[in-house]
């Protein structure tokens, strides 16, 4: 693991201050929520996290100072083989990858072989950070247009609580800090980072903070205007449709798209017509255009012809 210092871009002498303002600063600019299509934010964030972590508390950055600790939070031993010893499990509504030791017991068993067997002194002193968890998380498209609360319950019987903020974006990463893997030897809990997977939904698409919408309307709505009720993410809403519109008309729905998570301003939502006939016959209608004479012809596939 890189040196915390250099990972916050910091000589050893830094202020309490100082760190506190290069961790703010960092975790601007990589912030996965704000950086969704970088894939080595999340990387690095992790990295941002875990270096201000250690700083930020005087003790484990005195003991690191004086090398009694590595970056990591583990304390400083000879070099020895080491075993890789890794669980990956998945249950409830998301799937979750883990690596790392699995719990106290999982690493007791790794450095009773590291140490020959003395579980003991290996234990004693022993001070290390616990893993870092990842999650794939489905969420419905309303609840992540919305917002909603989650439960994620893990193979262990553990269960998360994850908060899905309004106007969610798919792949957006959070951070639920101090809910990984317990510590080691009074060592801090890791962190678990949830990845959005966002549903698709039947009628509606996101662009941006704007949701776009196709909606039926009958040929009479349509020549001779309405009143009709549409569906938006928030609830149902009665809009206006002027008078000879057509298939391909747009409208638009001011502040009824998604809340932007910078700006709080709400997107808008943009609405396509599509002027349907009726599902039965309609003598009526039928007979009327038999005898119709249009006062104004047109020839609507010309363009495609010449």
């Amino acid at each position: 693991m890189k040196d915390p210092y250099e990972t916050l871009g910091l000589q050893k002498t830094a202020t309490d201050a100082q760190i506190k303002a290069a961790f703010k600063k960092l975790a601007r600019k990589y912030h996965p929520d704000l950086r969704p299509d970088d894939k080595t934010a999340v990387a690095r964030f992790k990295e941002i996290s875990a270096a201000n972590d250690l700083l930020k508390d005087p003790d484990t950055r005195r003991r690191f100072d004086a090398g009694e600790i590595d970056a990591s939070g583990a304390e400083q031993r000879p070099e020895r083989p080491q075993q890789p010893f890794y669980r990956d499990f998945a249950d409830g509504p998301g799937h979750a990858a883990q690596d790392g030791f699995a719990d106290a017991a999982t690493m007791e068993e790794f450095l009773a072989r590291a140490f020959g067997g003395q579980r003991g002194s290996a234990r004693d002193g022993m001070r290390a950070r616990g893993q870092d968890v990842s999650y794939a998380l489905p969420v419905a498209f309303l609840d992540a247009a919305t917002g909603a609360a989650r439960t994620i319950t893990l193979q262990d019987g553990k269960t998360l609580q994850v908060t899905i903020p309004e106007g969610a974006e798919d792949r957006q990463m959070l951070r639920l800090k101090g809910q990984g893997m317990p510590g080691y030897g009074g060592g801090p809990p890791g962190d678990a980072y949830v990845e959005l997977h966002i549903e698709p939904h039947a009628f509606f698409q996101r662009k941006d903070d704007n949701i776009h919408v196709d909606i039926p309307v009958t040929l009479r709505e349509a020549v001779l205007g309405a009143r009709i009720d549409v569906p938006t993410v928030s609830g149902t809403v009665a809009m206006t449709i002027p008078k000879g519109s057509n298939t391909g008309t747009v409208l638009r729905l001011r502040d009824r798209g998604l809340r932007n998570r910078k700006t709080a301003l709400r997107g808008h939502q943009f609405i396509t017509l599509r002027v349907v006939l009726p599902a039965a016959d309609e003598p009526a209608l039928a007979a009327f255009l038999e005898g119709w004479t249009p006062k104004h012809p047109d020839t609507p596939r010309k363009e495609m012809l010449t």
